[in-house]
């Protein structure tokens, strides 16, 4: 299944990019995608663990499977004031 990958503000300027479209197996998990999005992406390494993951417009944890068709997009912590 194609999934597409949002980047926003840090995950974007490391990505080079605002989305990417990865062919994965159908059931992928969060977990999966991420070790598949950090072989295409390694330069997303050090990020990785700050970032949150929605998947559908919800924010997702590791063992959550991710449908067919749906959106996932990394999200960096924010700083306001």
């Amino acid at each position: 299944m194609k999934v597409t990958i949002r980047f926003f503000a840090a995950a974007r300027e490391r990505a080079k990019c605002n989305t990417l479209e990865l062919e994965l197996p159908s059931g992928v998990r969060v977990c999966e995608l991420t070790v598949a999005l950090l072989a295409k992406l390694p330069e997303l390494g050090p990020l990785m663990p700050k970032l949150r993951i929605a998947v559908a417009e919800e924010f997702a944890g590791p063992d959550d499977v991710i449908p067919e068709g749906a959106e996932v997009a990394l999200i960096p912590p924010v700083a306001g004031g």
